[in-house]
């Protein structure tokens, strides 16, 4: 079968079997096309596997950007491994732009729950991109019908609005309509998994929310180590999700003392595990997905009922008796098979749902339903990369893949996330570094993430005073600034050198954030408003353009301390002296 379509033809590769296919095609405008597949079967039988395959000239086409790139911005070649996404593993989108940041080809899928595998690569015999999409590669429970929509845009648009608008597109769909994101989701907060890991103890962490009160911030997210008195990593303690009295001997009581500071309380769970050691893994043997070794656990199967009313009820358990305002669920992207599906040869035997992604996607919505009924604006962080457009029903903060102490993945990861994450709170993964360095280097940590929401893991009390000094500065700037940083236009430039420049323009002001020495950066701020350019490289002069416009302004260093001035008058291209990890503040 094949399909005419403004990219050209589009081939169905595969056998249909009994299922029969049909489409129709929509332009909404010129260069912009909607093609809805629908595919029926006369009775419930496996979904087909089969591949929508295209091709187009490789015409200005220099990087490929889709939600789990991060380094790799190149065109590959057709022969390279398709990227796959699912409910819990990015998004079927895929965008190929030229050298100066314009959309030449984005296509999408509105498949946000089942897996899809997905190819954009040069072809070396024609120098075209070959395109495909790939259905059901993975095993599916019966249906008899399944519809999709694949969305095509070839306008010359800046690559970051082409994607603005793509994941605005899956807003459209009922099951992507994003949940309401509270005002505290855009809140800085202390982390404590890089700064204490398992380590965990109630007046450790009572004494450190302190001293972040003071800085600032608004909330703490604990993490792994409270379920349990072991310290050596790993989860095979997970699953019985019981408090350590070691280490809390009265949780509602410390979760009191934070709230008493002005903070926030959020509890780290890994959702599908039920670790070796753990008193449930009798309980619910023959409920496992699979086992993992490395890790000392077991992966619940979401299709049981009596799993979801297990995990949902630990969740309002924690919320009623403890008093807490969110949850960090981790590890949903172990929903998933290893190997063969377990409940084929059981016959789908004590399952109320035979599709995994299904049964994931009911876990989390009523999960979600029942905690806001107790607490409404429950607060819920999933890591990248379960950060799809289904994902965004359930959370209201998305945070960056760890990396830690590594600010290019930081700003990279982040900075992906806004683009694709609409309204959603995007924040930054844990900040630390290391406290013999000097303020200038650690503060690019801060700065690396500035157009995020931060959360912090260095324990305060132990970085030198000029450590305190940046901190407090950054974190007083990134607060009063917030409203452009995270809800202005984003611009950032140049994808393929892993947005060297960055730029959000607000109502008000004009944010530029340089982490390159070597770019000519543009400063092109509308008339009376203030522009605002940190300076994230490594050295202390920067080349901004001001077009011809003449401007004054001043230099701060890494604490705040003004150091200088550019003088009133200086307009066109200008080296400028700025600080490392100082500020330029300009007016026109």
């Amino acid at each position: 079968m094949k399909i005419a379509a403004m990219v050209g033809e589009i081939r169905i590769a595969g056998e249909l079997r009994s299922w029969n296919l049909e489409y129709e095609k929509e332009s909404p405008e010129p260069g912009l096309e909607l093609i809805r597949l629908r595919f029926r079967a006369p009775a419930p039988s496996e979904p087909p596997h089969i591949r929508l395959e295209w091709s187009v000239s490789q015409l200005d086409m220099q990087f490929r950007w889709h939600t789990g790139a991060t380094f790799q911005r190149n065109v590959p070649p057709d022969w390279g491994e398709p990227l796959e996404s699912s409910l819990t593993h990015h998004v079927p989108v895929v965008q190929l732009g030229s050298i100066r940041g314009e959309n030449r080809l984005t296509f999408a899928l509105s498949e946000a729950l089942r897996t899809v595998r997905i190819k954009a690569g040069v072809c070396e015999e024609s120098n075209e991109i070959a395109c495909s999409i790939e259905l059901f590669s993975i095993p599916e429970a019966p249906l008899d019908s399944w519809e999709t929509t694949l969305r095509i845009d070839t306008r010359p648009l800046f690559y970051a609005e082409t994607l603005r608008q793509t994941f605005r597109w899956y807003e459209s769909f009922p099951e992507c309509r994003p949940a309401a994101v509270p005002a505290a989701a855009f809140e800085p907060v202390y982390s404590s998994w890089y700064s204490f890991h398992q380590r965990l103890f109630d007046r450790e962490l009572e004494e450190e929310c302190r001293l972040a009160a003071s800085y600032g911030l608004k909330g703490i997210i604990v993490d792994d180590g409270w379920q349990t008195d072991d310290s050596n990593r790993g989860y095979a303690f997970c699953g019985d999700w019981e408090i350590s009295r070691r280490r809390f001997p009265d949780m509602r009581s410390h979760v009191a003392k934070i709230h008493a500071l002005g903070m926030k309380y959020l509890v780290w769970f890994s959702v599908p595990f039920v670790g070796m050691k753990s008193r449930n893994v009798e309980r619910f043997r023959g409920k496992y997905l699979y086992r993992v070794d490395r890790l000392d656990t077991y992966v619940l199967d979401p299709r049981f009922p009596e799993v979801r009313e297990f995990l949902i009820s630990i969740y309002e358990k924690a919320l009623r008796e403890w008093d807490i305002d969110g949850f960090k669920l981790d590890f949903i992207d172990m929903f998933r098979f290893d190997g063969e599906d377990p409940a084929v040869k059981e016959n789908y035997a004590g399952r109320d749902i035979k599709s995994l992604p299904e049964a994931a996607d009911r876990l989390l919505s009523e999960a979600m339903a029942h905690l806001n009924r107790i607490k409404p604006g429950i607060l819920v962080e999933f890591r990248q990369a379960y950060i799809g457009p289904a994902i965004r029903k359930y959370g209201s903060m998305f945070r960056a893949g760890d990396c830690p102490a590594d600010v290019i993945s930081n700003r990279v990861r982040t900075i992906d996330l806004r683009l694709s994450s609409g309204a959603t709170a995007v924040h930054s993964d844990m900040l630390e570094w290391n406290a013999a360095d000097t303020a200038e280097t650690a503060a690019l940590q801060f700065l690396n993430i500035l157009f995020s929401v931060p959360q912090i893991s260095v324990k305060l009390a132990s970085i030198p005073e000029r450590h305190r000094q940046m901190l407090r500065f950054w974190l007083d700037f990134w607060v009063r600034h917030r409203e452009t940083l995270l809800h202005g236009t984003l611009r950032p430039l140049h994808p393929m050198l892993n947005y060297p420049v960055v730029i959000a323009d607000g109502e008000e002001e004009q944010i530029v954030a340089v982490y390159n020495p070597g770019m000519t950066v543009p400063v092109d701020c509308p008339p009376g408003r203030r522009c605002l350019v940190i300076n994230g490289s490594d050295g202390e002069e920067l080349v901004l353009d001001f077009a011809a416009r003449p401007v004054e302004g001043e230099c701060f260093d890494v604490t705040g301390r003004a150091v200088g001035r550019v003088m009133p008058g200086s307009a066109g291209l200008v080296r400028v002296r700025v600080p490392r990890s100082g500020l330029l503040s300009l007016r026109f």
